[in-house]
């Protein structure tokens, strides 16, 4: 982009589509602009912040015009922390373009024939439908550009979400629309009492300071996990902090605490201490129970994945006599899920903690024919690894939003199951990975599913059926 163009001003132009991460786009003099904030049929003043010579990235300063597909956000930091980027647009054009992103990534990426996408399953829920959200403690709150010009002294300990590309910077949540039940109130009272007893909010610049950040986990079965993490060593603050919510919330399934004195908030290997009630919450879905520790993956959206799950079985059809290897069985939800249609399911997870759920989920649910093992996948599923088990009839996939190692992906098509199902958070990657398997593999079906709302983001499950001939 030339220097010229930076900070100039592009008047009355129309937002014409969105595009990949929820960026919508409009175009000068030929070349794609990037907007965010705005709505398909917007017409607005765009100030341009940088680019390059393809395209250019700009905020808009004024609208002109609004368009007939916008919403009325209903969150008081929309804009702000980052979260929930398409409360502006009415939910039905979201599932529009996340169903249309799944075609351009597989388009642009898989570049192998695929069916008509089918139309995407919409969330019956599009507010509080998270069963975990993640705050963080911060001794330096964003302020706001009026809030800074009012020359005004504000608080500046913030229990919230970290701003877009600022790490040190946390938005102060006041009301999140992401998670019910008693997530707001816990996270108010606690900020509350920490502010009024005058503990330390941690510092990310100088790695220090008491309180560091709180996770709330629920559950379909009103249960509720409450984990605060303390940056500091302090027995004396830390039973402070974990009696005030004891008493304030005796309802609480499971009230839980970490020392974590790391450079990192991540606490996979961190020992987390039981201050109150049990170290697991229950999720449940179609009569069976899945126990969900604070190390464990579940589905963030617990109704939706049911539905998800639902269309993952449909598309392996299973008779009862197949062997079923589940990749990246997290605690198991889709193993057992399946397993009673199976004739037996092999989960591999690379967290060892959500492996011990998966087994005893398994036991829980009276499950005979399912079999668990941790690693990394790409270490795990070897050549070994098959000879010592069946075959597998199908495979159903559901990696991290990174996709699937290559390792992974050449073992799949040295296996050629007759059937893969891959479920996935990003599509792009996705893409990337059917391509590589295209070789030996026909996709059949693609389904989106959001789980969701108010996001860009999007599941979506696609059926592989081995070529034959």
């Amino acid at each position: 982009m030339s220097r010229k163009m930076k900070n100039k001003v592009l008047k009355n132009l129309t937002i014409e589509r969105i595009a990949a991460e929820g960026k919508s786009v409009t175009h000068y003099e030929g070349k794609v602009v990037f907007v965010q904030h705005v709505a398909p049929g917007d017409v607005v003043d765009v100030r341009i912040r940088r680019g390059k010579s393809s395209f250019m990235e700009g905020e808009a300063i004024h609208i002109h015009e609004y368009s007939k597909d916008r919403a009325e956000p209903f969150c008081s930091h929309f804009g702000v922390c980052g979260g929930c980027k398409w409360q502006h647009i009415n939910y039905d054009l979201q599932m529009e373009y996340k169903r249309q992103q799944v075609v351009d990534q597989f388009q642009r990426i898989a570049k192998v024939p695929i069916p008509e996408v089918l139309p995407i399953i919409g969330s019956a829920d599009t507010r509080y439908y998270r069963n975990k959200l993640d705050f963080t403690f911060s001794n330096n709150r964003w302020l706001t550009r009026e809030e800074i010009d009012s020359g005004k002294e504000f608080e500046r300990n913030a229990l919230g979400f970290h701003i877009p590309k600022r790490f040190d910077k946390i938005v102060d949540v006041e009301h999140c629309y992401l998670q019910g039940g008693v997530s707001n109130e816990v996270r108010n009272a606690l900020r509350d009492f920490a502010l009024e007893k005058g503990l330390t909010f941690f510092d990310m610049i100088k790695q220090e300071g008491l309180l560091r950040n709180l996770i709330i986990r629920t559950s379909v079965t009103d249960e509720t996990m409450v984990i605060v993490q303390f940056g500091e060593d302090n027995p004396e603050q830390v039973d402070q902090v974990m009696t005030f919510l004891s008493e304030r919330f005796p309802d609480l399934t499971s009230l839980l605490y970490i020392i974590n004195l790391k450079k990192n908030e991540t606490f996979h290997d961190q020992d987390i201490h039981t201050f109150m009630g049990r170290d697991y919450i229950i999720e449940e879905m179609e009569g069976l129970k899945f126990r969900v520790g604070p190390k464990s993956f579940y589905q963030t959206n617990s109704k939706q994945a049911y539905e998800l799950y639902k269309v993952a079985r449909e598309f392996a059809d299973l008779n009862g006599d197949e062997v079923v290897y589940d990749l990246y069985t997290g605690t198991g939800t889709i193993a057992n899920f399946v397993a009673k249609k199976a004739k037996q399911v092999i989960g591999i997870e690379y967290v060892e903690a959500a492996i011990e759920d998966a087994k005893l989920n398994a036991k829980e649910n009276d499950l005979d024919n399912t079999l668990f093992y941790a690693g990394d996948m790409k270490d795990m599923l070897t050549d070994e690894f098959i000879a010592s088990h069946a075959a597998p009839d199908v495979i159903i996939t559901d990696p991290p939003r990174a996709g699937m190692h290559e390792d992974v992906v050449s073992m799949l098509l040295k296996l050629a199951a007759p059937k893969i199902v891959y479920v996935s958070c990003n599509p792009a990657t996705q893409a990337r990975d059917i391509a590589l398997l295209g070789d030996k593999y026909n996709v059949d079906i693609v389904q989106p599913v959001d789980m969701f709302p108010q996001t860009y983001h999007v599941e979506n499950v696609v059926l592989l059926t081995l070529k034959t001939g």
